[in-house]
């Protein structure tokens, strides 16, 4: 007899189960509306229906979703799946330029859009764009000859930063994230009356974990304004939430404002953390606030699928590993999933790996043959195929019997976490050099207490480019996390005796630790 998460084969069958089996429970809180889970199923099928009318006689691909934090940006989530299309999410904050190039990059064949987009510019395919009331208003409809995706099929597409300065799209497949919610939801021990978070932006994967971990066990996605953000312990309170998760830096925010008192968030049951470290300090101090909760660490790029190695701390501090770093273990993998270390990189393969980029010519460089050789870019990849992360970890010797933990050491390369979103420092000082009046620049990232910033140095022979003038360039093209906090010029960038740039020299200058 299989199991509920053996029978679903596609994202959408997460949600659908719970569906048809808690009709009546609440399912959404958003923007002032609650809509159980009959209501939000009818606001789907209708949605995708007039999605369907919207794009004429062709069956849809991909579709963007230009949408934040309202209920046509959850409803269009779950209706876009319903299709059998891929969703592609685009970023309402995100410069228009950036958008385009995601939309170009990802062969758009629609895209759906609320209103909170800051640069509404139109993108080059089909738009459809509701209000949550138009929404509401929708008639009643079915999805006529709707296509049914399969396990093979992109459930996702998202792009993160790249080196070359282009945004780099990373296809996820149905199998692929079923495998994680397989493991993730009866993880979580949830089920109807659970309350959880939703502090991820949807271009950001974590709000997979948040959306189908609460709608695969029958609980209510709870979703914060910006303004409840800004103060997390209130938002867990007025909430009654029993389900967290997010990134550390909100641990320091909350720290900040002096709102992690003992007991302060009695009705939190599980916490999960990821996107950046979780220090062994910020863990302390969440913990202290929510005694009840389950603390757990987690981390995985976007090609293995959300996270894909976890560590659930003891209830007890005293039984704490102390690492060297002081951050908290990154745990063991997932069910399924293998490891190897090459060099101090962790590598991986298994059920969450990612099918390659949708640029080919990213891979190169990117994955191990089955045997730990170099990748022939000329050859297929297979599921065999070892995915290099670019983490450096190192094992902390568990309880007898069982696995060792990892460490999160740092990256081996130029990529840096900012408040959760993977950059790449390159992608920075390519639009930097691209601005008129810089002739070289360099990016380094700063260690905030609210997390990691980045900083900048460059060099120009026009007195009239100034750090301003080059933010406010800055931010017509990339995203606000990408903009460096400070920008300061120099004469020339400190170069190392191979002629290259010497990161620790400039860090030095700069005053921070690159």
């Amino acid at each position: 007899m299989s199991t509920p998460a053996a029978s679903h084969r596609t994202l959408y069958d997460w949600f659908a189960a719970s569906a048809a089996r808690h009709g009546d429970r609440p399912a959404l809180e958003v923007a002032g509306t609650t809509l159980d889970y009959g209501q939000l199923a009818r606001r789907v099928e209708a949605l995708a229906a007039r999605l369907r009318q919207h794009l004429g006689a062709r069956p849809p691909r991909r579709i963007g979703l230009l949408a934040a934090r309202t209920a046509v940006a959850y409803a269009g989530y779950l209706a876009i799946q319903r299709l059998g299309a891929t969703v592609v999410p685009l970023g309402p904050a995100f410069p228009a330029g950036r958008n385009a190039a995601v939309t170009r990059a990802a062969d758009l064949d629609a895209v759906l859009a609320d209103t909170t987009a800051d640069h509404p510019e139109p993108l080059g395919v089909p738009t459809l764009t509701l209000t949550d009331d138009a929404l509401a208003a929708l008639p009643a409809a079915t999805v006529p000859g709707a296509r049914t995706a399969h396990p093979d099929d992109l459930a996702y597409l998202l792009f993160t930063s790249g080196s070359t300065g282009v945004p780099k799209g990373v296809p996820v497949r149905h199998r692929n994230v079923c495998a994680y919610l397989a493991h993730v939801v009866a993880r979580t021990g949830a089920g109807p009356g659970d309350r959880f978070s939703q502090t991820f932006d949807l271009t950001f994967d974590p709000s997979v974990h948040d959306m189908f971990t609460a709608w695969g066990s029958g609980a209510t996605l709870v979703v914060p304004s910006r303004g409840e953000l800004l103060a997390p312990v209130r938002f867990v309170n007025r909430r009654a939430l029993t389900h967290w998760n997010s990134v550390p830096s909100l641990v320091s925010l909350a720290q900040r404002l002096r709102a992690l008192k003992p007991d302060s968030m009695p009705t939190l049951r599980h916490s999960t953390f990821c996107g950046e470290p979780l220090t062994l300090q910020q863990a302390a101090a969440w913990h202290r606030a929510a005694p009840a909760s389950t603390l757990e660490n987690a981390y995985g790029p976007t090609e293995l699928t959300v996270t894909c190695v976890t560590y659930r701390l003891p209830a007890d501090l005293a039984d704490w590993p102390a690492t060297r770093n002081g951050t908290v273990p990154i745990g063991a993998p997932h069910p399924g999933l293998e490891l190897r270390l090459d060099d101090g990189e962790l590598c991986m393969r298994g059920p969450q790996r990612f099918p390659g980029y949708l640029d080919p010519t990213e891979n190169a460089g990117r994955f191990l043959a089955p045997d730990g050789a170099p990748h022939d870019p000329a050859t297929a990849l297979t599921d065999a195929h070892w995915y290099r992360t670019g983490d450096r970890v190192a094992p902390l010797p568990g309880p007898a019997g069982a696995p060792p933990l990892l460490v999160h050491l740092g990256r081996g390369d130029q990529q840096v976490q900012v408040h959760g979103y993977r950059v790449e420092l390159g992608e920075v000082e390519a639009a930097l050099r691209a601005l008129p009046g810089v002739r070289d620049a360099a990016v380094l990232p700063l260690a905030t207490p609210g997390g990691t910033e980045l900083t900048a140095a460059y060099t120009t022979d026009d007195p009239a480019t100034t750090p301003d003038g080059l933010r406010t360039a800055l931010r017509a093209r990339l995203p606000a996390y990408m903009v460096p906090a400070s920008l300061t010029a120099l004469d020339a960038l400190p170069l190392n005796r191979n002629g290259k740039l010497d990161r620790a020299a400039l860090g030095a200058a700069l005053a921070v630790t690159p």
